[in-house]
């Protein structure tokens, strides 16, 4: 038996050293700091993104392979910037292995934003290449800078909804500077509108109100699940359409008495709510201007005849930038989010991501404020 063991542990030596020579044995892997990699020019130096053909191709990156003095896979990155020195940048594509890097008018949309680019305007970008090798990206590689212009494009998907109804400023006139519904910034399908609205002559039929989706045309246009007519004045209930539920007109929201309420409608449950609102304490100004670098001069709001508290401009062309409203107590009020959010007094700028002719309101009851663009 003790034999037998020492062939064993024999054996197991040997066998050790024949893998410990084998392994001296193997070439050691040694990659060197690639050659410089050279990125083509590009045969087009301007393009402008189509937003009606977003899966088109648009740009495509042509470069000569790094050489890291071995036979590997390298890794390349695309990178964009909106300065030569590149100190913020974006990538913006990778590939593996190949030499080349196509983008869709989608892709190059996208890349263009992520590094701040404003849409709808001519914009130089500066691109670059960088190889690496791994997944820890070792010794990386950078190509020569080129650069381009991009006129990205800009869709506002955005839906909004207007007052119209004989409890209301605008009465059953739908092109009537009809007031604008107020979006959640949080839920693109929640609208609220805190206002004053009027009973009039006091009757069933006063006091009445719908929404409509476009100012001038009757449809499409919300109101209650009733039928007019048969359509009491609730607080709560569901919503109906025409055409979004139905081919016939829905019934009419409404009021019980003169006075301030807040009105909400949400389009993904279909349903709403009018709830006394009490305005009796709030501050009542007599002028609010609009300021900032997207406005350029200052500009006057002008005052709502029927409620006070709602401020509007019409039309005024707003440059990609900033601005807040500024009342003739001196107080500034701003916000974060772009086309429609809540001002608050002493917030930060609102930003205009986006130049273009834009419809203004402003409730200074709650602070919410929606910018419509008209020609987007």
């Amino acid at each position: 038996m003790k034999f037998i063991k020492n062939i064993k542990y024999g054996l197991l030596a040997l066998g050790v050293l024949t893998f410990t020579m084998s392994c001296e044995e193997d070439p050691e892997f040694f990659a060197s700091d690639s050659t410089a990699i050279q990125l083509e020019e590009l045969p087009i130096s301007q393009i402008v993104v189509d937003g009606g053909n977003l899966s088109n191709p648009a740009i495509t990156f042509n470069w000569n392979n790094a050489d890291f003095n071995q036979a590997v896979v390298e890794n390349y990155t695309v990178q964009f910037s909106s300065s030569q020195d590149f100190t913020e940048s974006s990538n913006v594509a990778s590939a593996v292995g190949v030499s080349s890097i196509s983008m869709s008018m989608s892709a190059l949309n996208t890349a263009t934003s992520a590094i701040g680019l404003p849409p709808l305007q001519e914009n130089t970008v500066y691109a670059r290449v960088i190889a690496s090798l791994g997944v820890q990206n070792e010794l990386a590689a950078t190509s020569n800078i080129i650069n381009f212009q991009v006129t990205p494009s800009f869709s506002y998907d955005f839906k909004d909804y207007y007052l119209v109804g004989n409890g209301t400023s605008a009465d059953w006139n739908n092109n009537n500077d009809n007031p604008p519904l107020f979006r959640d910034i949080g839920n693109e399908n929640l609208y609220t509108y805190t206002g004053y609205f009027t009973k009039g002559g006091g009757g069933n039929e006063d006091g009445r109100f719908k929404v409509l989706e476009e100012r001038g045309q009757w449809q499409p246009q919300w109101g209650t699940a009733a039928d007019e007519g048969s359509d009491d004045i609730v607080e709560s209930g569901e919503i109906a359409g025409n055409p979004g539920t139905q081919d016939s007109d829905p019934g009419r929201f409404g009021v019980p008495d003169n006075g301030y309420y807040t009105f909400t409608i949400n389009f993904s449950s279909n349903t709403y709510t009018t709830v006394p609102y009490d305005a009796s304490g709030a501050t009542e100004f007599t002028s609010i201007s609009l300021q900032g670098s997207a406005v350029g001069t200052d500009t006057a709001f002008t005052q709502s005849t029927f409620d006070s508290h709602l401020w509007y401009i019409n039309s005024i062309n707003l440059s990609s930038g900033n601005l807040q409203f500024t009342t003739n107590t001196g107080a500034s009020w701003g916000g974060s989010t772009s086309f429609s959010g809540v001002a608050t007094e002493g917030g930060g700028p609102i930003p205009v991501i986006v130049q273009d002719d834009y419809e203004v309101w402003f409730n200074d009851l709650t602070g919410d404020y929606i910018m419509i663009p008209l020609n987007l």
